[in-house]
């Protein structure tokens, strides 16, 4: 059998840590990482003092409608959320999870993304929260942070939009299965882009059955390893390293016992979640080209999406049900999609409030060139319904982007890409900033209430 040199000094050397003690979790009981004290909630904490709450951003979208850029929350189902929200602006050491779900205008990170550091500048940053290996599993990823490997020359990526997925997927909506028995995984902020979002501790979400990873033994900056899984999720294993500082960077490689042999760890790694230990927004950005309702509808994978522990989930999807012909729509089969994903989070995730969004208006390709996509104004319009009579928040970007015809300013704009489908990264950053805003207004309507609004 080859083995890799490497491999088996990694072994050793981590077959030594765990006889030092420092790895004990390999033999030990499963169980879930516990809470940081910033994770933990109800501690107070002196903050330096922070600019008054605003809605202002530099906003570059003419046609945008500023008085339909609001969340439309009658029932205000997400006052739990505001709660977290606003013990960050009043200096409470806790954290605040959201989990965007989303197809690819999700998946590439400049509409979440921005979202993401808006809202860290304005209540705290908790970390950069979920990674992917998207570029291992041959797909674009998000340009703040990179996922490598150097010992494995191949991998298997199964995903939530195939029929028949290659291999098991998980919370990024992706699966990854290592071909070969020496493996190693690097993670690491992108410089630039990634600037302020070093982390002291990562969690490591991985199929029960694959190879474990850790830390390399000569690599003095992390203090502790523990392995657990949560048994409201059977086979799902969160592996937590803990480091001494915040670092941009961190190398994992296979523990392997000498007589394993090929084929037999068949598991796979799903992705990472980044944390610094300093209260504030913890925003998950999940996304997967072509992804729609119905590939997200899966109850093992909402029991997944629960170890995230999210107070809000923002859904982003509709674009790909809508991309056909008008007459092969149906606006009855869509929202039954819809409420089969909506009844599983509403099963497994019990205290996460639910914000729906509708997607911004595009083109369709035809035999005879591109034409106005009609169907996204019954998606939307199918999306707004369903919240109302659900009692859900919704997010109408459609109508907050001009509705009917604005495909035509976006591209006038230059903020459409070249299939007309997706948008520049400047059209999704002027996108994430009228989310924001929404959100943003809610929080502040709390703090200021209008006249013959309810305290």
């Amino acid at each position: 059998m080859n083995r890799n040199s490497k491999g088996r000094k990694h072994f050793r050397a981590g077959a030594a840590l765990l006889a030092a003690g420092l790895a004990g979790w390999l033999g030990s009981p499963a169980t879930l990482p516990e809470r940081t004290a910033a994770e933990t909630p109800g501690t107070e904490r002196t903050l330096a003092p922070r600019a008054a709450l605003t809605d202002s951003v530099d906003l570059r979208l003419p046609f945008a409608v500023d008085s339909l850029c609001r969340v439309n929350d009658p029932s205000r189902s997400l006052d739990g959320f505001l709660d977290g929200l606003e013990q960050l602006l009043a200096g409470r050491d806790t954290v605040v999870r959201i989990v965007h779900l989303g197809d690819s205008h999700v998946q590439a990170g400049f509409y979440s993304g921005q979202v993401m550091r808006l809202l860290h500048g304005a209540f705290g940053n908790a970390g950069r929260g979920w990674i992917a290996p998207l570029k291992l599993a041959r797909g674009n990823e998000p340009k703040d942070y990179r996922i490598t490997s150097s010992t494995v020359g191949k991998w298997t990526a199964g995903r939530c939009v195939q029929r028949v997925p290659d291999c098991p997927w998980g919370l990024g909506g992706i699966g990854l299965r290592p071909e070969s028995n020496t493996v190693d995984l690097s993670i690491g902020i992108s410089p630039l882009r990634g600037a302020g979002y070093a982390f002291n501790e990562v969690l490591f979400y991985r199929d029960a059955r694959t190879l474990r990873l850790l830390p390399d033994a000569n690599d003095e900056r992390w203090t502790e390893a523990v392995c657990g899984a949560d048994p409201q999720v059977p086979g799902v294993v969160v592996d937590t390293f803990r480091l001494a500082t915040t670092v941009d960077s961190l190398h994992l490689y296979s523990i392997l016992p000498d007589e394993c042999l090929p084929g037999e760890a068949t598991g796979s790694y799903y992705g990472f979640s980044l944390l610094n230990g300093r209260p504030g927004v913890l925003y998950h950005s999940i996304g997967q080209n072509g992804a729609m309702f119905v590939n997200y509808a899966d109850a093992g994978y909402v029991r997944q999406l629960s170890l995230l522990r999210p107070s809000l989930l923002i859904v982003t999807l509709g674009t790909n049900e809508s991309y056909t012909s008008s007459h092969r729509f149906r606006e009855e089969e869509f929202v039954s999609q819809m409420n089969g994903f909506i009844r599983l989070v509403r099963e497994y995730l019990p205290s996460t409030a639910i914000l729906l969004t509708t997607p911004a208006e595009n083109y369709r390709r035809t035999r005879n060139g591109f034409v106005r996509n009609e169907n996204i104004a019954r998606t939307a319009r199918a999306i707004t319904e369903y919240a109302e009579d659900r009692g859900l928040a919704c997010f109408d970007l459609y109508r907050a982007t001009g509705g009917a015809n604005s495909c035509k300013k976006w591209r006038d704009g230059k903020l459409l890409g070249r299939d007309r489908v997706h948008y520049s990264a400047e059209g999704y950053y002027e996108q994430g900033k009228l989310l924001y805003r929404a959100l943003v207004r809610l929080q502040m309507n709390r703090q200021h209430p209008a006249a013959g609004d309810e305290h």
